[in-house]
């Protein structure tokens, strides 16, 4: 019985070496995108120049004064009719002087993210309205509970490499109640780099000092900013919105890094045509990239240009469509081939359940984004029902879904020790099989990626088990995770200190 017991002894600990960290993790984030090129040399050129025929020649409308002024100052044109317009040279010169890369800063400097060049990352974004709950399976509206839970969810979870508020808490009627809330459950939940949104310019001057709280006194956060805004200035097609612009205003006086976004619908404030469409998202990314141009040149943003599909047969949004996952990647490899840093939304399934069409959507477009060379995938994790909702399973699934991802952006390293001449050879001559083979073990670890969520047992093993699914399996690990991950990330003294100065609604 003896050599029985050992060989069962070896090969628990195999298992348990198996399932247990790797020393080289062979799919973390950063990994190289932009093989998957939708546009053809030409066809880029050809969006390009329309976008910038529809600069010089329609422009911008309903242009707020301040930044008329600005924008009249650095070469662009009035047309006498109400419209701005922007000169090639002028477009052009925003382009160069823009940033190139930008750091989105964690408070932990150690999850620090360099974003620019083909380097991708998924993340969050979002605004849902509700909450998948993760007790009764159902939808209901989304709270500040929510957005604690799902931040410090988030916070243990590799692949999501900076946090946006994934829900809104619809429990908060008052507008500067709800940014100051929303900014507080960052602060004390998590220390990645993070996202919020200011529904007014006059609330982003008060929580930058909650900002500076948090980095250590007066004037800290401004030297290393931890935090970017979220911001839409333009309203398609073809104009800007005044208090998103004003909002532009206070974060650059402030130091705070943005996302412009640019958010048209295909065939409802874009055309339909997914060309058409390109040219008249790139212009109004553009637009926004001059008037931060004419206000700082180059100040830190991350070039936006999102595009979202509607079921032209219902008008309704369509996140998780073929069309979504063409047009992101597209938007992808124009922002890159221009040199700025790029910003697309993908993951963004219309399904309301964690089922195969969860699975498929997310997949589909999650995948051609990272492939493009997306450098930040917004709503890429937790997102569900076009939007609308956010889940806690569907992070978990998500951010394994994304190793995957990275996994397959990693490529082949194509070496003389990788192509394993002498190992076929051994094989060929020896036992006949790779199994135990050294060549086999140091390639086990660094090339492979082995899910802790997805089952890979045969059908009888599944079914002794209990013949879990893969939404029973993520809800244990959810909650799990917000039953032992309780983060204090704000000294007391500093949790005092804002309590003196804000309404923080949460214990």
């Amino acid at each position: 019985m003896t050599p029985l017991r050992g060989r069962r002894t070896g090969r628990r600990e195999r298992m348990a070496l198996r399932a247990a960290k790797p020393l080289l993790d062979p799919c973390p984030p950063g990994q190289a995108g932009g093989r998957y090129k939708p546009l053809t040399e030409a066809e880029l050129h050809r969006i390009h120049d329309t976008a910038l025929d529809l600069l010089e020649r329609l422009g911008m409308g309903e242009v707020p004064p301040r930044l008329r002024d600005d924008l009249l100052a650095v070469g662009a044109k009035d047309s006498g009719a109400g419209r701005i317009l922007f000169p090639p040279a002028l477009v052009e010169a925003a382009i160069d002087q823009a940033a190139r890369t930008l750091v989105l800063h964690g408070r932990d400097p150690a999850r620090s993210i360099e974003v620019g060049g083909n380097r991708v990352y998924f993340g969050t974004g979002g605004a849902a309205v509700q909450t998948l709950d993760i007790e009764s399976g159902t939808y209901r509206p989304a709270t500040l509970a929510d957005l604690h839970d799902f931040t410090r969810l988030q916070d243990t979870l590799a692949n999501v490499s900076w946090f946006t508020r994934c829900c809104i808490a619809t429990d908060i009627p008052d507008n500067y109640d709800l940014d100051v809330n929303t900014v507080y459950a960052l602060l004390r939940n998590t220390t990645k780099p993070t996202a919020t949104a200011f529904t007014l310019a006059e609330h982003v001057g008060p929580i930058a000092g909650m900002l500076d709280i948090a980095a250590g006194g007066p004037g800290e956060f401004a030297k290393r900013p931890f935090m970017k805004a979220h911001i839409s200035p333009v309203i398609s097609p073809m104009r800007y919105g005044e208090d998103a612009v004003d909002v532009v205003y206070a974060c650059i006086r402030h130091n705070i890094p943005m996302s412009c976004i640019t958010a048209a619908q295909a065939g409802a404030t874009a055309p339909a045509t997914l060309a058409g469409f390109l040219a008249q998202s790139l212009a109004e990314t553009l637009a926004s990239l001059v008037m931060v141009h004419a206000i700082q040149p180059g100040f830190p943003m991350v070039f936006s240009n999102w595009p979202l599909v509607v079921d032209l047969r219902t008008g309704s949004f369509s996140g998780g469509s073929g069309e979504t996952a063409v047009l992101n990647a597209a938007s992808a490899q124009l922002s890159n081939w221009l040199g700025l840093p790029s910003g697309v939304a993908c993951s963004m399934t219309d399904a309301k359940a964690i089922d195969a069409q969860y699975g498929m959507e997310k997949g589909i477009t999650s995948m051609a984004a990272a492939l493009a060379g997306g450098n930040l995938i917004y709503e890429s994790s937790g997102m569900t029902a076009s939007l609308l909702g956010a889940s806690f399973e569907g992070f978990v699934l998500d951010d394994e879904m994304h190793s995957h991802n990275y996994r397959a952006l990693r490529g082949i390293e194509v070496t003389d020790e990788n192509l394993g001449f002498d190992a076929i050879c051994d094989a060929v001559l020896g036992p006949g099989h790779f199994l135990g083979n050294p060549h086999t073990y140091s390639a086990m670890e660094r090339d492979y990626f082995y899910p802790s969520l997805a089952d890979r047992d045969e059908p009888r093993t599944w079914g002794a088990k209990g013949a879990e699914d893969a939404w029973s399996r993520a809800r244990r690990r959810a909650q799990e995770i917000l039953r032992d991950h309780h983060p204090a990330y704000l000294s007391v003294e500093q949790d005092r200190d804002i309590r003196a100065r804000f309404d923080i609604l949460q214990a």
